[in-house]
């Protein structure tokens, strides 16, 4: 089987041989897919320059099964992001997308979230919000989207003004004494807070919190226990702070069982 220009992002890297390197690949329209980039570490390879995370490329491929040959692969525009806090969103994304998706499983919509969410993160300076709009549309993809706008209960729409108990095999349940403080059995959320998530509008900061803590409880039940090595990273982050190298991350990525 031959493949050819194939749009894609590069989600991982990592030396194979002496002069070539495994590619973890996000393709528009076959997924996740494994490729061997032969002689790219070579100082003569045209590759060298090109096969960077956050670069769209037009990509092609020979061969079928785990592995392929990449067999050419070109630019299609601009990169990104390319420093600070962006650049650690990006690695985020690009950590969750590999513990998630299974090879050879097409997601266009995904790829179509994922290079919004990319342009996003180089323009605007809510990176928060543009992960937890990229969170509810992973889990959507993914066949694990979350119910928002409606009580799983008795189906009456979200009220802004309410509390919910988000339990999170089922949806929201609108908590009748909220005001007594008692423990929800899964997250405690605002309606307003849902329906801004919904609408993809997070910038109240309440919302945005809310938001967070409900993304982060939904995707736990999936990524399982192994800690995300670039939530570790982005701890370490300041608006300042920019990337020393793409080796911290590429070393880093392969002790975390990668």
């Amino acid at each position: 089987m031959r493949i050819h220009q194939q749009p894609a992002y590069i989600l991982h890297h990592r030396d194979y041989s002496e002069t070539s390197l495994l590619l973890e690949v996000f393709t528009a329209h076959h997924g996740r897919i494994g490729l061997i980039a032969k002689g790219a570490r070579r100082a003569s390879s045209r590759l060298r320059g090109v096969l960077k995370p956050f670069q769209r490329l037009l990509i092609g491929w020979s061969g079928k099964g785990e592995l392929a040959v990449l067999t050419g692969a070109e630019a299609d525009g601009m990169g990104n992001p390319r420093a600070g806090a962006a650049l650690y969103c990006g690695f985020y994304m690009n950590e969750v997308l590999l513990r998630l998706l299974h090879r050879h499983d097409p997601h266009d919509a995904l790829f179509e979230a994922y290079q919004t969410a990319l342009q996003r993160l180089q323009d605007d300076g809510s990176h928060e919000a543009v992960l937890r709009i990229f969170e509810k549309n992973l889990l959507r993809e993914l066949g694990y989207g979350l119910v928002l706008e409606h009580d799983v209960a008795d189906r009456t729409p979200i009220d802004a003004q309410a509390m919910y108990d988000y339990l999170l095999d089922r949806g929201p349940m609108r908590m009748a004494h909220p005001e007594l403080n008692r423990p929800a059995e899964g997250v405690r959320m605002r309606g307003a807070s849902l329906l801004a998530l919904a609408r993809e509008n997070l910038d109240e900061r309440t919302a945005l919190r809310d938001a967070k803590t409900l993304m982060r409880a939904a995707l736990a039940r999936h990524l399982g226990d192994h800690p995300l090595h670039s939530r570790k990273l982005f701890r370490r982050v300041t608006a300042t702070v920019t990337l020393e190298s793409d080796t911290e991350w590429e070393t880093g990525l392969d002790k975390a069982g990668r």
